[in-house]
């Protein structure tokens, strides 16, 4: 089968042998990737797959189930699904295990489910399992035009919270602001302290893809037992921070990755979210917000896009 390799930091299509499944995985034939932040960290050899996860990129996929482990219901043979990889999905097949699949609904397209998995159980694990966020609440997301961000606003609104966003141009609120956010910040011209403190707003839970200088801010704007979550740290590895502040308000703080969860861990994150929000995206209630599609021939610009904080949404690879 081909796949992807990303030898020297260089995208550029090999050959392999096609998985070996084990009793409890089913083959995915790909026809669609999500791509993510994570893979062009892997590409630079910053975010090595964890043991034993495979070496190729891809987090997420769409496809069609073309072969069962031994121990595998019978049912999934045939179906269109999307979900989350141990690696593997910049390929013509990938195995995955079958208890992380999610059915794609008639109407969804590939393209459409391949940008779900992991923006979707990213930010319902971050708003929901560590954040506790209920009706009435208010939810700070950063990066609020993310993919992560934008999963994050639809499931928040949908959960009755209000939502204040921040993003880096007019643009990109005005995206979040079409995806349901009720406050979005521009953060190279406006302070989202200053904002929030001028408008009354304190948040119940924060979603924090930046870290670095923003941990001080957020909890300037905290609520009460408020709810940090911080998924990433695009401003860097290192703060000082004002403790006091976080005693004053009893903050709970979260540092949370999803790739290096244990299998028993993303089974359970999968039932929790289909339990919950899998008929709004089976109905489509959802606007699953892909920015932009590209054959699989062109991975090497779609890494481009994200690296250069292009996009308002997903990335998509179709796999031809």
């Amino acid at each position: 089968m081909k796949y992807i390799s990303h030898e020297s930091g260089n995208l550029a299509f090999s050959d392999t042998r096609k998985p070996q499944l084990k009793n409890y995985e089913v083959l995915v034939k790909v026809a669609a990737i999500g791509v993510n932040r994570a893979d062009c960290m892997q590409r630079q050899g910053k975010y090595p797959a964890p043991k034993g996860d495979s070496p190729i990129l891809g987090l997420e996929c769409a496809g069609t189930v073309v072969e069962l482990g031994n121990e595998v219901d019978k049912s999934w043979l045939d179906k269109r699904i999307f979900t989350l990889c141990a690696g593997g999905a910049y390929s013509e097949y990938v195995a995955v295990d079958a208890k992380q699949l999610m059915e794609l609904p008639d109407d969804v397209t590939m393209v459409e489910g391949a940008a779900i998995s992991e923006v979707y159980l990213t930010a319902f694990g971050a708003l929901f399992e560590l954040g506790k966020l209920q009706h009435g609440q208010t939810a700070l997301i950063h990066a609020g035009a993310s993919g992560v961000g934008g999963a994050a606003i639809q499931m928040a609104k949908s959960a009755g919270a209000t939502v204040v966003i921040t993003a880096g141009s007019d643009e990109k609120c005005q995206h979040a602001k079409s995806l349901g956010a009720d406050h979005t910040i521009n953060y190279k011209n406006t302070d989202f302290v200053d904002y929030m403190q001028s408008h009354n707003l304190t948040a119940n839970v924060i979603v924090d893809p930046v870290a670095g200088s923003y941990l001080n801010k957020n909890a300037q704007v905290a609520a009460m037992d408020c709810q940090i979550i911080m998924l990433a740290f695009l401003d860097g590895r290192f703060a000082e921070v004002d403790f006091a502040a976080l005693l004053r308000k009893r903050i709970s703080f979260h540092a949370s990755t999803l790739r290096n969860r244990s299998i028993d861990f993303k089974r359970q994150l999968r039932d929790d979210l289909v339990e919950r929000f899998y008929n709004d995206i089976a109905s489509k209630n959802y606007d699953f917000n892909v920015y932009k599609t590209l054959p699989w021939t062109q991975a090497q610009e779609a890494h481009a896009i994200l690296e250069r904080n292009e996009n308002a949404g997903k990335v998509v690879l179709l796999v031809e």
